[in-house]
């Protein structure tokens, strides 16, 4: 692939100016386009504080964080994108939006010009359906914050010509980051493997086996996660959780392994979305008493466990359906959403038999689709082989 010395990032919201800086530190000059100059302008300002407090802490020289500044260049004009060898969009999750944007963008830049979006939830496919030339089309889906989160899923199309996608790995390889292939399915990889984290705590606070905060507590002690689902949820907000958690479920045509929960929906509708608002799982108001933990290593450890096993079980479907080889699903939850350790090399640690023994039990009890056990995970359970290879 030619050299892509100018990238253009479409959105200059929190992922677009992310994505920018991204491209600048591997060297790119980057149009950052917004039609909205105020957010321009404060896309700038971040991006001065955010270079200026690495130049304070060394990371970076002053001479190196003003040249990475200055290769950044905001515009208002979807024009000024014609010299671009590469255009990430980073804008509204809306197919309609996103599709009229490319198929303008198509009329300005050359033929060669790579079109990529950071949708995180829409199909790549329908969305390269737009374009005159959708085999340029793939989707680039970095994680926030984009400069600190490894990961990258590179989705190529159905329509992507043949090597695309290598080319991008290539890519995404040379700013520093650490690409996984993903299939164009729902979720795409840590969309789709990470919605038992969420929706079974909401399940297990559901069904009253324990409250917010012990929940957390055993996945954050006992299990080594960087944050506990609630608070992650508050966090990301309950409004955009909840959204992706609906998207994947319709998508997967109601599968209830996806089903949302009535609980979060409750918090959705009285907009309590988490920090952004002040109170969501938690109270996040100043001062505001938090509720303690329980903290029985027992319970904390039937908690762990039962997320973990719908965790493990997610990953490995993710494999015998084909979305993703078992190590670029490992490689995602590490580098996507910090996971301690790759799900399937955690399974295999924890031993393939007693997953597939705890699934079977949990679809016994209720009866439910929803604690299927994989079929890759009982047929390499049955072999003695690893879920590797």
């Amino acid at each position: 692939m030619k050299d892509l010395m100018t990238v253009g990032v479409v959105g200059a919201g929190t992922m677009g100016r992310g994505i920018a800086q991204v491209a600048s530190a591997a060297g790119h000059n980057v149009l950052l386009l917004d039609r909205n100059p105020v957010v321009l302008e404060e896309a700038h300002a971040f991006l001065s504080k955010i270079q200026d407090r690495s130049v304070s802490k060394g990371r970076i020289s002053r001479l190196d964080a003003d040249a990475l500044l200055q290769r950044i260049h905001g515009t208002q004009h979807l024009s000024d994108m014609s010299d671009c060898g590469l255009v990430i969009e980073a804008i509204v999750e809306r197919t309609d939006i996103k599709s009229a944007l490319f198929s303008e963008l198509e009329t300005v830049v050359s033929e060669h010009c790579i079109l990529a979006s950071n949708t995180s939830s829409l199909s790549v496919t329908a969305l390269a359906a737009s374009l005159q030339r959708p085999d340029r089309f793939v989707g680039l889906h970095f994680f926030n914050p984009a400069p600190l989160m490894p990961l990258v899923e590179v989705v190529p199309a159905l329509q992507s010509r043949k090597g695309l996608s290598d080319e991008m790995l290539a890519l995404m390889q040379q700013w520093g980051k650490q690409p996984a292939v993903a299939k164009d399915t729902p979720g795409f990889i840590v969309n789709r493997v990470a919605r038992p984290f969420y929706g079974e705590a909401i399940r297990i606070l559901e069904e009253g086996m324990a409250d917010v905060p012990t929940i957390d507590w055993a996945m954050t002690a006992l299990g080594g996660f960087k944050m506990g689902p609630f608070a992650l949820m508050d966090l990301i907000g309950n409004d955009i959780n909840y959204a992706v958690t609906e998207s994947v479920w319709t998508a997967f045509y109601y599968d209830p392994r996806y089903k949302p929960s009535f609980a979060q929906k409750r918090n959705v509708d009285a907009g309590w979305y988490g920090r952004k608002t002040g109170k969501g799982w938690y109270d996040h108001g100043e001062g505001a008493a938090q509720p303690v933990a329980r903290m029985d290593k027992a319970l904390g450890q039937d908690i762990l466990w039962r997320i973990l096993v719908m965790l493990i079980n997610e990953a490995a479907d993710a494999v015998f359906w084909g979305v993703a080889s078992a190590e670029d699903v490992d490689r995602a939850m590490r580098g996507g959403v910090n996971y301690p350790k790759g799900l399937l090399k955690w399974g295999e640690e924890v031993g393939l038999d007693r997953c597939v023994v705890t699934l079977d039990n949990l679809r016994d009890q209720y009866g439910e689709d929803r604690y299927r056990c994989s079929p890759l995970l009982r047929s390499r359970s049955k072999e003695g082989r690893g879920l590797f290879g």
